[in-house]
């Protein structure tokens, strides 16, 4: 099991000492998100200011760009890191597609299914030169490809792919056609391992490849600290952010699995009222528990490992690596994950 970090840095300005820092820390790879800024021209920034370092998405959002946009994008960081670039997508939900980003909303694990099939057949195009490129499906067709517009051969086409999600058709279809799957930070060890891994599972028969073939990768939450004091800070922290995502259905799931199903009606119509705090208060502290791990900076590597040992390849904690901040226990933590 690796450890990554995630980059959440708002002025593009900060990204190279940030990048360089995460590296010369440990960490496996870095992550960004489409989260109020771009995803992808920090990790323009991570590539030239790094070498050993992998970089990704987590995710980019699919259906706000045409594959084909997506992919001169992924072609060129692929190029750019050597290698090192991982692609990570997700589906967003209908009401950010259509009213954020002005897209049609479609039956979206048909729609991803081609969008990632039409990925495949345009990295080969250009890996072959700008070869004849065709693509049919229902959502998405491919048939021109000029040398002009062909971008320059290098040696790493076969770009990763994961895909982020939470129900049981897109960990299939994980599966099925990625190299990996982004399983989303609210979870529990028992929904991975009794509903992400065996639907996933079906997804690589459906393939001809094993779990081996394939990286689950996640953010923990963890509640963590150098005393009580801290840990108390960030427990309230990581209340408040569990009680948001449990208030979307999309992830009643993750509450249906322990009992806490109807917790997540409350949580919507607090949501809809803008009742953060009360929302925070309905997350008890059996849910904490169950949905987070917590200990000091000491303690906290042993029991990540211990908790998702299995479960996950690849893991981030759901606190930022800030230089400057806690350096010699983020240190030793990246020992503890990479040192092999």
């Amino acid at each position: 099991m690796k450890l990554d970090t995630g980059l959440m840095a708002r002025d593009l300005r900060e990204v190279p000492a940030l990048a360089k820092a995460a590296e010369e820390a440990g960490f496996d790879a870095i992550w960004t998100a489409e989260a109020g800024n771009d995803g992808f021209l920090p990790l323009v920034l991570v590539a030239e200011h790094t070498k050993r370092i992998k970089l990704g998405t987590a995710i980019a959002i699919a259906f706000s760009k045409s594959p084909m946009a997506m992919a001169y994008t992924a072609w060129d960081l692929a190029g750019m890191s050597q290698g090192r670039f991982i692609l990570g997508l997700g589906t967003q939900v209908k009401g950010h597609i259509e009213r954020r980003f002005g897209v049609k909303w479609e039956a979206p694990v048909p729609r991803l299914r081609e969008y990632i099939e039409s990925l495949r057949a345009i990295f080969k195009c250009w890996s072959q030169g700008g070869m004849r490129l065709k693509y049919e499906g229902k959502y998405y067709n491919f048939s021109l490809m000029t040398p002009f517009f062909t971008p320059p051969h290098h040696n790493y086409s076969n770009i990763p792919i994961y895909i982020a999600g939470v129900n049981k058709y897109i960990c299939r279809l994980a599966g099925e056609l990625c190299d990996g799957l982004h399983a989303h930070p609210f979870h529990s060890p028992k929904y991975l391992r009794e509903f992400v891994i065996p639907n996933v599972e079906l997804g690589l028969a459906k393939s001809g490849r094993s779990r081996k073939d394939f990286a689950i990768a996640s953010t923990a939450f963890v509640i963590a600290g150098n005393n009580k004091d801290e840990i108390e800070r960030s427990k309230a922290a990581v209340r408040q952010q569990i009680a948001f995502y449990a208030s979307t259905r999309t992830y009643k799931v993750v509450l249906d699995m322990h009992g806490f199903g109807a917790a997540s009606a409350r949580l919507s119509e607090k949501a809809a009222k803008g009742d953060w705090g009360g929302m925070a208060s309905e997350i008890t502290d059996e849910m904490l528990d169950i949905y987070t791990v917590s200990g000091s900076f000491d303690e906290i590597g042993a029991k990540v490992r211990a908790r998702y040992e299995g479960l996950l390849d690849r893991v981030a904690f759901y606190i930022f690596y800030r230089p400057g901040e806690d350096d010699a226990a983020w240190r030793k933590l990246t020992k503890q994950f990479n040192a092999s």
